[in-house]
């Protein structure tokens, strides 16, 4: 999947949704970034834990080379997206309804200030109350540790393990005959080789 955050929870019933659009509104427009703005009140009549309607409460931002981060509700108040909602919101698939409420973003192409940025908004966003049962499980280990240098060491590995591949890939071709697992085999060999001789 690549570097990512993944995250999950669920709205404050005592937080106001409109103040948290705004707030985050702002954020986007002082960046440059794209944002759509959903339903901005949640109705007074869902408070039913595995029920929902068909809207979408919250807001959603896109950074430059970054997926779409989701600040986005069902009526029942649990994160979710527009996405997730049209993919899984009427399974009955017991795991695919595991997903509706499990969020994820992508952050490897867009680097380390974004991906930190991303996690301090989410650290702001979580001081101002607006979330409960927030969890966030940060694939740079920065949501963690807060260790900027360790980010940084995670991205570098990802964005060679990367270059390391796509340079093997494209210089060296399967050979007629050659079977999969043992193509992988000579090209993880020949990267195992390369990053050796950079030592």
């Amino acid at each position: 999947m690549g570097l990512s955050l993944h995250y999950s929870g669920s709205f404050k019933e005592n937080a106001s949704l409109s103040k948290m659009v705004n707030e985050v509104k702002d954020i986007a427009e002082v960046c440059k970034w794209k944002y759509n703005i959903y339903q901005e009140e949640f109705p007074n009549d869902y408070n039913f834990e595995n029920s929902y309607n068909e809207n979408i409460y919250g807001i959603s931002f896109t950074p430059p080379e970054c997926e779409t981060v989701s600040l986005c509700f069902l009526s029942n108040r649990k994160m979710s997206s527009p996405t997730h909602l049209k993919f899984y919101g009427k399974t009955s698939n017991k795991p695919e309804q595991e997903y509706l409420y499990m969020l994820s973003v992508k952050t490897q192409f867009a680097g380390v200030e974004i991906h930190k940025f991303i996690i301090e908004l989410f650290r702001y966003l979580k001081k101002q109350e607006y979330f409960e049962n927030l969890e966030i499980i940060d694939d740079g280990k920065y949501w963690e540790t807060g260790d900027e240098n360790l980010l940084q060491d995670i991205f570098k590995q990802n964005v060679d393990l990367l270059d390391n591949f796509s340079f093997a890939i494209e210089s060296i071709p399967i050979k007629n005959g050659e079977s999969y697992e043992k193509y992988f085999e000579r090209l993880m060999n020949m990267i195992r080789n390369r990053n050796h001789d950079k030592d």
